[in-house]
Order: C-alpha cells, then structure tokens, then sequence
C-alpha cells in the first residue's frame, strides 16, 4: 500500500501524472465536475460523462483516492469481471484528455467525486494539472437544488471570479457567503494563480431531489456545445428525458399539494425567465474571442 506523509498528504506523493508522457494538447480548456455539495442528482457529472462517452478519451493523470475520503461515507464498490474474478472500485479522481473535441481545442475533463478530507492538497493537484496542460481557462460545472418547475427548461447561470472574464462574456462576480465545497475552493485558487475559470451552474427542482433529472444534464450540455464549439449529442438524451418527465408528472398528479405547489414554481418561472446568463450563442463567441486573447497573450 502506498505510504503517506504522517501530518498531510502533498501533491507529490497522490497525483500520479503522466502528462509528460503525452502529446502536447492543442488549445486546452478544462472541465471540472464533482459529485457532492455542487452536483444535484449527479445531473453535471453525468453531463460530462455523456460528453465523453465515445470519443477519443485517454487518462493523463489520477488523485490517489487514499488520504481524501471517509470510506463510510463514499463506499467502495464490489464488482465482478468475466472471470468471476472480485474486485474493489474505489471513488475516482481522474483527469482526462479529449482530443479532438471541440472545434480548434482539446479538451481536460476531471468528472469525480468531492473528497471530504485534505481539500487544499486535492485542490493543488488539479490546478497543477491545469498548469502543466497550459490550460487556457477552467470551466467548473455543477447542479444546485432550486425552486424550479420541472415542467420548464431548466436555467443556465453562470458567473466568474475574473474581472476580465465578467466583463468579456457579461457575467457576475460570485455574491454567495456561506458553506461551500471543493467546487468553491477551487475556484478561490485559480483566481489567486490568475487562471481564468468559470463557474456554470443548472437548477435541478429540489422536490426532485431523489430522482434522476437528465433535462438538468442536457441544459448544461447545450451550453457547454455552444460556448466551447464542442457536438455533446445531447438531443439523444431525448428519450431518458421524456421517460423521467412522464415519471415526475406521475409523481406530481399524485399530491394535490405538490401539483399546487408546481404551478405556482411555473407562474413565477414564466414572470422572470430572463436568464442571468447571456445567450448561449452570444457566451461561446465572447469566450472564444477571450481565449483567443489569452492564446496572444502566450506568444
């Protein structure tokens, strides 16, 4: 078994990297998911699983799962191979090239899970890895519980710690005090080295919060296809949706108080569907001229 410093982990000693072993990416931008504080009903991990799934995906590095994780509460999984053989799968953290993604870039995508010990260091390894791939910019992407209808397309906001990135793209500055995860950790840091990151975010009806929401997963793919040129084929997610749809509705007309509830959420969604994020089309042009910025920055 792999030994650890007594007092705290370093970044060293649990990030297995094989960054230098690979090509170097073309124009990379980094996508970060997290299961936990920051990702209702796994709705934005599963988002960028479905982004991968299927194309040209190859593993540059991994976070030793070890120091970060209270095994009662994040379990390790048993599971057969074809031999029969047990195995233990253990939680994931890695960090994953996609070539050829998007339109002119590569892409770095972390699809993981928020460990519950030693953040600082797990928040070190992934903003070296942003580093060591010359990441142009990291995109975070979460799901948050709201009071929103399931019955409407679920929003898109966004916002951004980079005074040149909030006024390129017309996005706030993060407003929120309180509790937070590694998510808003991250994003702490990566301000602090001056790696520009934005924060994108859906809403997930909270009255839904035990069950599956790939409406949410396909909101957040839309934008991410416009914003970063990338095809996330999420118009096949079009079944799942309609499947979990007639689920919900079901679930609703059930309860007279929910369904009461519903259509009072949908009256006040339709009074204020001005999105505080700009237009999916408008964000991906701005964003893309701001790393074509930063790409004449480099040079």
């Amino acid at each position: 078994m792999k030994q650890f410093s007594d007092s705290y982990p370093t970044v060293d000693e649990v990030l297995d990297s094989h960054i230098e072993e690979i090509p170097q990416l073309h124009r990379p931008v980094m996508l970060v998911a997290l299961q936990g504080w920051f990702d209702a009903t796994k709705a934005a991990t599963g988002a960028l699983d479905w982004l991968m799934d299927g194309r040209n995906c190859v593993t540059v590095a991994s976070i030793e799962s070890d120091p970060f994780f209270d095994f009662t509460q994040a379990r390790p999984e048993v599971w057969m191979d074809e031999d029969e053989e047990r195995h233990i799968r253990w939680p994931e953290n890695e960090v994953i090239a996609v070539h050829g993604a998007a339109d002119g870039r590569d892409l770095v995508v972390i699809s993981g899970v928020e460990p519950h010990l030693h953040w600082p260091t797990f928040v070190a390894c992934i903003v070296k890895c942003a580093k060591d791939l010359r990441c142009a910019a990291v995109v975070t992407v979460g799901a948050m519980l709201d009071a929103v209808p399931h019955t409407r397309t679920p929003v898109v906001t966004g916002s951004t710690t980079s005074n040149a990135l909030a006024s390129k793209l017309g996005l706030s500055r993060p407003q929120y005090e309180g509790p937070t995860g590694v998510i808003g950790v991250l994003q702490e840091r990566l301000e602090h080295e001056r790696i520009p990151a934005v924060s994108l975010r859906v809403g997930v009806p909270h009255y839904l919060a035990s069950s599956e929401h790939p409406k949410s997963s396909a909101a957040l793919l839309r934008h991410l296809e416009r914003v970063l040129g990338v095809p996330t084929q999420h118009a096949e997610l079009y079944e799942d949706i309609q499947r979990w749809a007639e689920l919900h509705d079901a679930a609703v007309e059930e309860d007279e108080q929910t369904a009461q509830y519903v259509q009072m959420l949908e009256r006040e969604y339709d009074r204020r569907n001005d999105t505080v994020l700009p237009s999916a089309d408008d964000l991906g042009s701005a964003f893309e001229q701001f790393l074509r910025e930063q790409d004449q920055d480099d040079d």
